[in-house]
């Protein structure tokens, strides 16, 4: 494993299951539990992670490996379930929070795939979990298109047997460890600059070194900006789920007329969704108070593309929840994401990633898990944006209407928002700790609220009157009280 796989490995703990996961829905009718099993059998032996199991070395004299899992069966890691059909959206998002709030068998394969039926119109779903460690949001759209098809006549290939490579002893273990330890360094240094490039190279950081410096003020400025401190804390064992959605051309239609980009936008509407919710709970104390995100940032180069492992950094972004003015509050987020486009630019992220390759693997391990035991105040929450096809796939010969996308909580972050975009539909999955977000409701009706609040904005400044809003998936509309009494996502 990297050191940034190891990290996310690492962090997993008994109330904290790193998986990301998805729920996709899809017209009917369902296909049988066998057609499932036989089509991920075909396409196994392109992802052969998913038969590989994590083996920790002795004594942690390296970082955990992969080795092929000598009993694998695919039928432990693919499930069949239903809802009570007619099942309903908040059915299907209960089942949902229960399924990918319960940690993956640390001792298997990292991943998981349930197919759901009963759902109303005949519909069906499909929920699937997969560990951070194995692969980041962006590389994971590519893996899971593996099962997906461009056409609902696609044909696929039988499955093949498969013969496990034999499992590496203790001893073997610590000696390939051994000799990565030796030989990481060597191959960091030998990937840096050469002789000949040292004039490009000094004057390519000294423009990082004036970017930089830059954007420390801003930074300073994060450190005595008040937050919405009252949303950190630690994490219990159970999970509550919502989900909303907003059509792609509406954003595009905020962004033409006030400015900005879609990733803008998205952001300003999630900033409402948090000011509702603050407000809602008398907590919305001053116009300067924010909810600080942690938003991940994909430096996975075009030749990285498919690869299983994570290449990802992060930028922390001030969501202005105390502004009353939505125009107000998208310049300001607008401001901080091009100022962050600036140093992104000017630091090489993937090198600062690979200097945690130098770090002694007990150190990592004590460090990571340490980290998210104590929890941090830094940031409220984890926003991040996962670009989906815009072209129909299919499974089986079925459409898949719209998918959801599942981000884990942790280290006292107890919400995060998965953004998932798909044809002409970006949908907002909110994964929340059960006992801290008993109103997650208020957040995701919220968000669709500030979508339309953008919207009016912006065909005010159009000049061009309002019109009949695109139907967005809706948000459950029972109240936090009522909740508690409901069968909630545990």
């Amino acid at each position: 494993m990297s050191a940034l796989d190891s990290g996310f490995y690492f962090a997993e703990g008994e109330n904290t299951p790193m998986h990301v996961g998805s729920v996709a829905i899809f017209e009917g009718p369902a296909p049988t539990y066998g057609d499932v099993v036989r089509l991920l059998l075909s396409k196994l032996p392109l992802v052969p992670r998913y038969r590989q199991r994590v083996r920790e070395v002795p004594l942690q004299l390296g970082r955990p490996m992969w080795v092929d899992d000598p009993h694998f069966q695919i039928l432990y890691h693919v499930r069949h379930t239903a809802v009570p059909s007619p099942g309903n959206d908040e059915q299907l998002r209960n089942l949902a929070g229960r399924v990918l709030g319960q940690r993956l068998d640390m001792a298997k394969p990292l991943w998981e795939l349930w197919l759901v039926e009963g759902l109303a119109e005949g519909r069906w779903a499909i929920i699937s979990k997969v560990h951070h460690c194995m692969v980041d949001g962006v590389a994971g759209s590519d893996l899971m298109q593996l099962m997906f098809d461009l056409s609902p006549d696609a044909e696929h290939d039988e499955p093949r047997d498969w013969t496990p490579r034999r499992d590496p002893s203790g001893a073997a273990l610590v000696a390939g460890a051994v000799t990565e330890a030796m030989t990481q360094p060597l191959r960091t240094i030998s990937s840096l600059p050469t002789v000949g490039s040292a004039v490009r190279t000094a004057k390519s950081m000294a423009d990082s070194g004036r970017t930089l410096a830059q954007t420390i003020p801003s930074l300073a400025k994060q450190a005595v900006t008040p937050t919405a401190r009252s949303l950190n804390g630690t994490i219990g064992p159970h999970r509550r789920w919502a989900w909303t959605a907003g059509n792609f051309d509406e954003f595009k239609e905020v962004r033409t007329a006030l400015g900005g980009t879609v990733n803008d936008v998205v952001l300003t509407a999630i900033t409402k969704g948090f000011r509702d919710l603050l407000k809602g709970r008398g907590e919305l104390s001053s116009e300067n108070l924010v909810v600080r995100s942690m938003v991940p940032v994909s430096v996975r180069s075009e030749k990285q593309k498919g690869t299983m492992d994570n290449r990802v950094s992060a930028v922390f972004v001030d969501l202005p929840v105390g502004d009353p003015d939505p125009a107000s509050r998208l310049e300001t987020i607008r401001g901080q994401m091009d100022e962050y486009k600036q140093a992104m630019q000017a630091v090489d992220v993937p090198s600062i990633i690979s200097m945690g390759d130098f770090v002694a693997p007990t150190l990592l391990s004590l460090g990571v898990r340490a980290a998210v035991n104590a929890g941090q105040m830094w940031c409220q929450a984890v926003t991040t944006n996962v670009p989906g096809p815009r072209v129909p796939l299919y499974v089986l010969g079925r459409r898949m209407c719209t998918a959801h996308a599942y981000v884990p909580i942790a280290g006292g972050t107890r919400c995060s928002i998965g953004i998932f975009s798909y044809l002409k539909t970006m949908t907002f999955g909110i994964n929340a700790d059960f006992d801290a977000f008993p109103d997650v409701d208020v957040l995701s009706g919220g968000i669709r609220g500030g979508i339309e609040e953008l919207l009016e904005l912006a065909r005010a400044e159009k000049g061009t009157p309002d019109v009949p809003q695109p139907k967005a998936a809706p948000a459950a509309k029972k109240t936090a009280p009522a909740a508690k009494k409901k069968a909630a996502a545990r």
